[in-house]
């Protein structure tokens, strides 16, 4: 949907209204290059995990971790909505120079964050047992599965809390309290990690319980930053803060993008899944050369978040020259970075393998499959830049539906090349789905753009 001027046009615009701005290069990487490090801090806690699991040597437990984290990231980035529909709204608010708007719409996702937090917390039973049964591993798997998910759902309150403390940072463009808030969070988790599963020996429930500990201090050190800042600054009366008009907006947006992030993180859990069927070892092996996608993912992502800035900045203040500089040149950058990351993981990617864990057998099959990992980073540029480019202008129907349509295409692909090529095939599959999303997305830009932009 378009997002304009509703839910905060009763808003009294104490910034001046709308507010001009020019897209450079040194604009988008302001944004993006401390967002990189920030979310590099991420798969440096999936590599510490896998690396911490793995040092006892049972691919029973690396599979378990690797199966236990998918279920857990299937739920939690069904929410990711709180981080990516905050930071479009906040972002388009901020253009449009309304600062109390941007406090209205931190405000309403950071309640629905401890409430989803709290229902998922009550239903962590069931999760742990459906997340078991759809991976279906094996008795030494599922134990471990069972284990980790328990634990990690102790932290949904806030968990998804500092998704929505993101969100409202990352939509005002502050690229360095991001990466604060993100040292804080994964620098605390992976130190208490190793220190709960080596240093302790609690081993995978270690590590489970320093994610834990990590989410707690960054949400008291994230809602201690934003209240502070608000409270030197005129806030949304209730009657705002609970607009139907507001509400059904970030309802609206918040649904599709919800939608796209369950199918999305559904497309790699059936990854995993069919990986399983494949055998343990290969379950393994693909868990382990999963992490080297995600370090690209989070290469790509600080230039997604630029474009997610860039873009709900100049929707807001209605300028089309500024949106389309802000497409071309944190894409540009996007393809720079993926690039950079495949040569690295070609280069440097049975090194990491081997640090990862000791078992020889997962270290020779990720030596055979390593190549398909290493080039998704090429495959998922522009889906990672065309989804900054939609989050931050609130096209959320227009993601949802060319994210629907490339899970078709993967399914489809999944069914068939898998029978002909094994893990080959699995992998295959999954470059199908990635250039999917980039290319729909790409195609429905332009007209987009008009509608958008087009004179009242």
């Amino acid at each position: 949907m378009d997002v304009k001027t509703r839910g905060a046009s009763k808003l009294p615009l104490p910034g001046g209204g709308p507010r001009a701005f020019v897209v450079t290069h040194r604009l988008v990487l302001s944004i993006a290059v401390p967002m990189t490090l920030a979310y590099l801090t991420t798969p440096l806690l999936g590599l510490t995990d896998t690396a911490v699991v793995g040092q006892f040597g049972d691919p029973a437990l690396l599979g378990g971790l690797a199966a236990g984290a998918i279920v857990f990231d299937l739920v939690f980035a069904s929410f990711n909505f709180l981080r990516s529909g905050t930071t479009g709204l906040v972002a388009q608010a901020y253009g449009r120079g309304d600062a109390r708007a941007e406090q209205a719409w931190f405000w309403r996702a950071y309640a629905v964050s401890l409430v989803s937090g709290g229902s998922l917390l009550a239903a962590a039973p069931l999760i742990a047992f459906l997340g078991a049964w759809f991976i279906d591993g094996g008795p030494a798997v599922t134990e471990a599965l069972r284990t980790y998910v328990l634990i990690r759902l102790l932290s949904a309150p806030v968990a998804l809390a500092n998704y929505a403390i993101l969100g409202y940072v990352l939509g005002r463009g502050e690229g360095l309290r991001g990466l604060f808030l993100q040292i804080v969070l994964n620098g605390c988790n992976i130190a208490l990690s190793v220190w709960f599963g080596l240093g302790l020996g609690w081993g995978i429930e270690g590590v489970a319980w320093g994610t834990v500990c990590g989410e707690a201090v960054a949400f008291l050190v994230g809602t201690t930053m934003v209240v502070r800042r608000f409270s030197r600054l005129p806030g949304p009366r209730r009657s705002e803060l609970l607009d139907a008009t507001a509400l059904r907006e970030m309802f609206a947006v918040n649904r599709d993008i919800m939608i796209r992030s369950f199918v999305l993180l559904s497309a790699f859990a059936l990854f995993a899944r069919q990986g399983a069927q494949l055998g343990t070892l290969t379950l393994a092996v693909n868990a382990v050369l999963l992490n080297f996608f995600l370090v690209a993912g989070y290469f790509l992502d600080g230039f997604a978040t630029a474009a997610e800035q860039l873009a709900g900045r100049a929707v807001g203040a209605r300028q089309r020259q500024a949106f389309v500089d802000a497409v071309r040149l944190s894409s540009l950058w996007g393809f720079v970075m993926a690039g950079l990351a495949a040569a690295a993981m070609l280069g440097g990617g049975n090194a990491l393998v081997a640090v990862m864990t000791t078992a020889q057998e997962v270290r020779a099959g990720a030596a055979i499959f390593l190549p398909w990992a290493a080039f998704t980073a090429a495959s998922g540029v522009l889906a990672f830049q065309m989804d900054g480019v939609y989050i931050g202008a609130t096209w959320s129907r227009d993601m949802r539906n060319m994210m629907l349509l490339s899970f078709a295409l993967f399914v489809l692909a999944l069914i068939v090349l898998p029978q002909w090529w094994g893990n080959h095939g699995l992998w295959a599959a999954l470059h199908i789905f990635l250039i999917a999303r980039g290319l729909s997305l790409t195609a429905v830009l332009p007209g987009r753009i008009r509608r958008t932009f087009a004179t009242p």
